[in-house]
């Protein structure tokens, strides 16, 4: 029996995942999570097999779920399943650890049967994202990135500061960084260009 946690924010869906592959016969769903904090409790409660996830959650994203369970040397597996099939966002999901890249648009059966890939130590990636992967590079770092995040929800410079607990001359350095290597005019612009490269 293949053994698995679902991390999905949007109710109607996680339950729907949670119902489809339950209906599998060597599939047992441990339990599911609306958060990424709720799921990497489960998963260092439970140690499934795989975690199926998104990359958009509350709390922990998808991506920093993945790299804080490789940290932790965890045995699961993890299984994105996103809407976001940007080649940036595959590239980071490898990089994070990831064992396999799905759209949500996949059918059920293809689905279960990646969980079963996954479970058996394969990697599965969506048809057509795989070779563009690599096709351009994320010049972000991970403080210029988090930065960026915050900026694109509205914070200012000092209350970035005073969130990230950095010197505010020290965020303005971070984000003009960020701001240059994208070639944008401002930091909503670099928020805006780096997300719809899948950078962010």
């Amino acid at each position: 029996m293949i053994e698995i946690v679902i991390a999905e924010d949007q109710t109607m869906l996680r339950d729907a995942l949670a119902t489809l592959l339950s209906l599998e016969s060597d599939i047992a769903v441990a339990g599911t999570a609306a958060t990424g904090r709720e799921a990497l409790d489960l998963v260092r409660r439970h140690t499934p097999a795989v975690l199926v996830n998104d990359i958009e959650m509350p709390g922990l994203t998808g991506l920093e779920l993945a790299a804080q369970l490789r940290r932790d040397g965890a045995r699961t597996r993890v299984l994105i399943v996103t809407t976001f099939d940007r080649p940036g966002y595959l590239r980071r999901a490898l990089e994070a650890g990831v064992s396999g890249y799905l759209l949500k648009d996949t059918p059920s059966a293809e689905l279960a049967e990646a969980v079963r890939r996954v479970a058996a130590g394969e990697r599965v990636i969506a048809p057509g994202l795989a070779e563009q992967a690599w096709s351009e590079a994320d010049p972000l770092t991970d403080t210029e990135r988090r930065l960026l995040r915050l900026a694109e929800a509205g914070m200012d410079s000092p209350a970035i500061a005073e969130a990230e607990g950095l010197a505010r001359g020290t965020v303005r350095n971070y984000l003009h960084s960020a701001i240059s290597k994208l070639g944008a005019a401002n930091r909503i612009e670099a928020a805006r260009l780096a997300r719809e490269r899948g950078w962010l």
